[in-house]
């Protein structure tokens, strides 16, 4: 699998136990060397608690009792952490090598490297990694980046150790496990630790959205399936193309935790949409060099629809690269495989160029271990020179309110997609519906291409939003807004469309520290978000918030619903609602989420990769900056709102009195809902569009073609 003479794997941790090798000092930026953090003897009477990192369901409503002590927990990752100082020079050394005035810049490094210049030095490797294996645990490597050390024990040696236990808990009927109280570690560690990865088994939700089977017509409008050819011709790819620009040379890694239900699926996507005329390949799960491994196949399971939108529309977008399923199982207890996947990955000796990751969980019930693991594990990507796409949720604003049915927990915004190293990409709609011209803009269907385009030219666009509470939706509807007695959400029909469903957007609010221990899972106590990155900038509408913003950029992500969209993909799994991939397309599986947004971002700038010749690293600081000097390369998104419909004294304005809202957010008995709202005594919705860049869909969607052209020549 090419990428500029790299080749990938998930690494075993045989080839992670070397630390050393020597440093090759690039960066003229000034550093100071790593010095010792633990400098004291390991006193077990002297304790400090890691706060932040119980997730909100452990309490005694959902409390099944403790686990048996002989419980396996496999592949634990306790993060490190670095001085203040060390952590400045670490963020700075990043910006130097995006900096095209920088001698150092696009000068990536190695995993080595990075560990000797920003890891711990080798006494507090020692200190931590001899504690483990005082306590009973087994050390089963040390990351190359000396930021990570992998261990195993059972429930009882975490108890011993770090002075939680960890219980059985039914929520919702749903058997999880999880620590029932913060960890707490010896004083003299605390300078080198930040925290457990995780002690608990909740994984990170995938973003895709599915929809019904669509074959009538609604409000008069037919259902409009996007396929590949229309892709194309809404964002501009054609001309790429035909000039021999399809990511020929590159690689897209697609972060997973099931396998692709069949190779056959992606054949007969490609050939149904004229792909197959390209050279795009299919790797799944690289080989990995024999040894102790922590990444094992995950087998088909009830994420293989993500892996399948997340393959079929990287192709879509790059139709020449090499598209890599890096997929590992979720360890025995409690590590998520897609964690694991982009570790090994990013500490390989080959480190990808292009991620896609389309899973995600709120910052706030991520907790402050996981926080700081995917931020150093994004950080380090960059100066590697890896460009990460995440996507950026599914829930608007509400990000801890996943899946359900109202909003009950403020403004958040996902962990996976809010630190400053990574893109993080949002979600649009069409606007034809909404503006009554959808003739302008789509071919009848018995005037679709060869290839089932049917797609005119680009189509404005609305913030993709499924919820009763959307402006755009309640005016078109006839109501004057979405809240309140006199508002869309309460009548008949607002009812279908109670639902936290639209593209995800706000600031990031509890990316460090931990919630109030009255509100768990609600940005309070003493969270706060990531500071915001000197690159975005430059463009009105940015918040001067001081935190980090999202979503950076977005694409078409809708699903059904409200506006007749959706995105097309073949998924045979028939156990998992797909549909058998025969005859046109429009009998096969709709699809939606920013789970689709993100793998086409990633197919652009393998485009971009293979137009200048190499890997970019971080691509936002080229994206803020083209966004205010080549505005045509983007679409701005000036209609609409990501708001949803809430009810809770949280960030929601227009609830009114108690309404039993059941589990999982399941409304009985409701009067009205409210709106989600940056104001609890105004109405602000969280968050509205504008004429630059806004909350609900960053700089806008991207005009390919114009975007890869622009992008600077260094």
């Amino acid at each position: 699998m090419p990428q500029n003479g790299r080749l990938y794997a998930i690494v075993s941790f045989a080839a992670l136990l070397s630390i050393g090798g020597a440093l090759i000092v690039r960066s003229q930026t000034p550093v100071s060397r790593s010095r010792a953090l633990i400098r004291e003897r390991i006193d077990e009477s002297k304790l400090v608690t890691l706060a932040g990192n119980t997730r909100p369901e452990a309490n005694a409503e959902n409390d099944a009792g403790e686990v048996s002590d002989t419980l396996a927990v496999d592949h634990m990752m306790l993060q490190l952490k670095r001085s203040p100082a060390q952590e400045q020079a670490a963020a700075l050394f990043v910006d130097d090598l995006h900096n095209p005035n920088s001698p150092n810049f696009h000068k990536w490094i190695t995993a080595e490297e990075f560990g000797k210049q920003f890891g711990l030095v080798d006494s507090d490797i020692a200190a931590v990694t001899g504690w483990l294996a005082s306590q009973g645990f087994t050390v089963n490597s040390v990351y190359p980046n000396r930021m990570l050390i992998d261990f195993s024990g059972d429930a009882g040696h975490v108890r011993s150790a770090f002075h939680t236990s960890i219980h059985n808990l039914t929520v919702d009927g749903v058997h999880h496990i999880a620590n029932f109280g913060d960890p707490q570690i010896p004083e003299a560690l605390a300078p080198a630790v930040a925290g457990i990865v995780s002690l608990h088994d909740f994984r990170p939700n995938r973003m895709v959205r599915t929809a019904a089977q669509y074959s009538y017509i609604y409000n008069r409008q037919t259902f409009e399936e996007v396929t590949p050819a229309d892709l194309a011709t809404i964002y501009d790819f054609n001309p790429l193309f035909s000039s021999g620009i399809t990511g020929t040379g590159q690689s897209i890694v697609v972060i997973e935790d099931s396998d692709y239900y069949s190779r056959a699926d992606w054949t007969a996507f490609r050939n149904t949409f004229g792909l197959a005329q390209y050279a795009g390949t299919l790797v799944q799960h690289p080989p990995t060099p024999t040894g102790t491994n922590n990444c094992k196949l995950p087998g088909v399971n009830g994420d293989d629809i993500e892996v399948a939108v997340d393959i079929e529309w990287a192709t879509a977008a790059a139709p020449g690269a090499t598209i890599v399923e890096a997929a590992c199982a979720d360890t025995t207890s409690p590590t998520a495989g897609l964690f694991l996947a982009m570790q090994n990955l990013v500490n390989s000796s080959n480190p990808p160029a292009i991620m896609s990751v389309s899973y995600g969980v709120c910052e706030p019930f991520n907790g402050a271990s996981l926080n700081a693991a995917i931020g150093a594990l994004y950080q380090q990507a960059a100066t590697e020179g890896t460009s990460i796409f995440v996507a950026a949720g599914d829930e608007g604003a509400a990000g801890c309110d996943a899946g359900g049915y109202v909003a009950t927990h403020g403004i958040a915004v996902s962990g996976w997609a809010s630190t400053p190293y990574n893109v993080a990409v949002g979600g649009t709609d069409f606007g034809d519906v909404a503006n009554g011209n959808t003739s302008q803009y789509w071919n009848p269907p018995a005037k679709n291409s060869s290839t089932y385009g049917s797609a005119l030219s680009y189509i404005p666009e609305i913030p993709w939003n499924n919820s009763c509470a959307s402006a755009v939706a309640a005016n078109y509807m006839g109501y004057p807004s979405g809240y309140g007695p006199n508002g869309f959400c309460n009548t008949v029909a607002g009812q279908s469309f109670w639902t936290v469903a639209a593209g995800s957007g706000g600031p990031s609010g509890c990316a460090i520290g931990a919630p109030a221990a009255l509100t768990p899972g609600v940005v309070s106590g003493n969270c706060q978000g990531y500071a915001k990155p000197s690159w975005q900038t430059g463009l009105s509408g940015i918040p001067n918030d001081g935190v980090r913003d999202l979503p950076d950029v977005s694409m078409f992500s809708a699903v059904g619903s409200i506006w007749n969209h959706s995105s097309i993909i073949c998924f045979s799994d028939l156990a998992s609602n797909g549909s058998p991939c025969v005859g046109a397309p429009s009998s096969w599986t709709p699809i939606g989420g920013t789970s689709v947004a993100a793998p086409v971002m990633a197919g652009i700038q393998a485009l971009v990769n293979q137009k200048l010749g190499g890997p970019q690293g971080n691509p936002n600081p080229v994206l803020y900056a083209l966004a205010a000097s080549t505005p045509s390369a983007f679409h701005p998104v000036n209609q609409g709102d990501i708001t949803v419909n809430c009810a809770a004294p949280h960030n929601c304005y227009g609830y009114i009195g108690n309404v039993d809202y059941g589990r999982n957010g399941r409304v009985f008995g409701t009067t009205w809902a409210g709106a989600l709202s940056a104001s609890n005594t105004s109405f602000a919705p969280a968050f509205a569009t504008g004429p630059s860049w806004n909350s609900a869909s960053g700089i806008g969607s991207v005009d390919a073609n114009n975007l890869v052209n622009a992008w600077p020549k260094h």
